[in-house]
């Protein structure tokens, strides 16, 4: 078992580790779910303790799970919710403010404030990003300004700052280091992707002092040694990347074209764009898909808040199912000749529209409308959610060919989902025979810098299909269906965005 990687998967609604072997095939899952806290409408909040704990405890349940020696794990690699908040305190280690989730639109107001005043492009230009409540940089300047005390000590230096994957690595190696990776800073709206360095400027705009910030590796690189006492034995962080750059490592998305997109609590699509970063035209994010060596390769992103999320909706808000494995089923039975659209704003809406005053809608609703139509709505909203992206993408980046997309996350499991997507995108979608793939790509990150798992090349040579969904919906009634959802997505923008 010698060459075995430990992936630790710090997901939105729960965290997971996961054993893989050295042919890239899992060997064993430990996850455990936390709680999710909303004190108020449009705020969105974790326990950082939760986020902790219940991480060590399944990287206990998978070591256990998987009947390795400690001794047989070469490195450990993370992948985690981006552009989530903690800031903790320096000695002892302990939050000064739950965690704010990437979800969170607290700071619609302030984002707002910040376009009035000119700034948008200034951010654009150095990172990439929108003004956007969804990115890191203004959940800091909340804490700093809302929690009494906070900024003094912020300013005194005893404070620290970091995604989710710096809050892990801190308390794994036992507070030894502070230190991001590349991909995870690209997401914060202070970190400049050209220079690859903390922006002074953009810091001073948001008040955030740069002492609080840490250290920026590559996404394959000397992250520290964990405790002795959590495994048995010091295990070496050799790889990191945000969950959705993890996602394209993993479906070993490394040539220029390549598009991924996962589907979680929400969807992400990315396409490699190579070297250079390519500014949108059509409000997608420019980003930092990896950066190995010291040289980052680029992409081109659009990120959608509600996808899983719509039909966990449906089970905890609505309680029309039981589980999320329901959907399919009920999908199938509802009547075509009733067209129902599910806007899923819950949070706003995220790429190409950016609208964070947005809040879900459902359209075309009859007498005749049930549980099974909300299923299909909710399902659908996906599919022409990502043909949204898609079309940005295309519109954006000439070089790129034929479109074949391949897919990740619990939302692939459903046949009916994947194919109605490939239907409404008119193009190929390919699942892979590994589902893990954001935890993968971590392990991969790891394994090769710890120089038991190969290169680039032969971890793609193989990745290994399940199955192709291809398009079989007449164009017709594709154009059809997608007038009616941009339509739909017209009369749910909020307006303000419409002025």
């Amino acid at each position: 078992m010698a060459g075995a990687i430990l992936a630790i998967d710090q997901g939105t609604t729960s965290s997971r580790a996961i054993v893989f072997g050295s042919d890239f095939q899992p060997i064993s899952v430990g996850q455990m779910e936390f709680k999710q806290h909303f004190p108020k409408s449009g705020w969105v909040e974790h326990d950082p303790e939760d986020l902790w704990s219940t991480t060590a405890a399944v990287c206990r349940e998978a070591l256990e799970r998987a009947h390795v020696s400690v001794a047989d794990i070469a490195a450990i690699g993370i992948t985690n919710q981006r552009e989530t908040v903690v800031i903790w305190d320096r000695k002892t280690g302990k939050a000064v403010y739950n965690a704010i989730v990437w979800q969170d639109r607290r700071t619609s107001e302030f984002c707002a404030k910040l376009r009035k005043d000119g700034h948008e492009a200034l951010f654009t230009e150095k990172t990439g990003l929108l003004l956007d409540p969804y990115f890191s940089g203004t959940k800091v300047a909340w804490i700093l300004d809302h929690v009494e005390g906070v900024r003094e000590r912020a300013e005194r230096g005893e404070l620290a700052f970091g995604t989710v994957d710096s809050w892990l690595i801190w308390h794994l190696t036992g507070g030894e280091r502070h230190v991001t990776d590349a991909t995870n800073a690209s997401r914060t709206l202070l970190f400049n992707i050209h220079d690859n360095v903390w922006d002074e400027d953009l810091c001073r705009l948001l008040g955030v002092p740069m002492s609080m910030l840490p250290e920026v590796c590559d996404c394959a690189d000397d992250f520290g040694m964990t405790r002795a006492d959590l495994f048995g034995k010091p295990l070496p962080i050799l790889g990191v990347a945000g969950d959705q750059q993890a996602a394209t490592v993993g479906q070993a998305c490394f040539e220029p074209g390549m598009v991924k997109s996962t589907y979680g609590t929400g969807c992400f699509a990315l396409i490699n764009t190579g070297d250079s970063p390519v500014a949108s035209r059509n409000r997608l994010l420019t980003t930092i898909a990896y950066r190995l060596n010291g040289k980052p390769t680029y992409a081109l992103e659009g990120s959608i808040f509600v996808a899983g999320a719509a039909v966990q909706w449906l089970r905890d808000g609505l309680g029309l199912i039981s589980s999320a494995e329901e959907t399919q089923g009920l999908a199938e039975k509802a009547d075509r000749e009733q067209p129902i659209y599910m806007v899923p704003a819950f949070v706003g809406l995220g790429a190409p529209h950016w609208d964070a005053d947005a809040r879900g809608a459902i359209y075309g609703l009859t007498r005749a409308t049930g549980p099974a139509d909300f299923a299909r709505a909710a399902l659908e909203s996906v599919g022409y959610q990502t043909c949204d992206l898609i079309d940005a993408m295309q519109a954006d980046w000439s070089a790129q060919g034929e479109t074949v997309l391949r897919v990740d996350g619990g939302m692939t499991a459903s046949d009916w989902t994947m194919q109605f997507l490939a239907d409404i995108l008119g193009a190929p979608v390919d699942r892979p025979s590994v589902a893990e793939t954001t935890a993968l790509g971590a392990a991969w990150l790891a394994g090769s810098r710890a120089s038991v798992w190969p290169g680039q090349e032969e971890f793609s040579s193989r990745w290994h299909l399940d199955r192709r969904f291809s398009p079989v919906m007449a164009k017709s009634e594709r154009d059809l269906l997608l007038a009616g959802w941009r339509d739909a997505v017209r009369r749910t923008r909020s307006t303000s965005s419409q002025a």
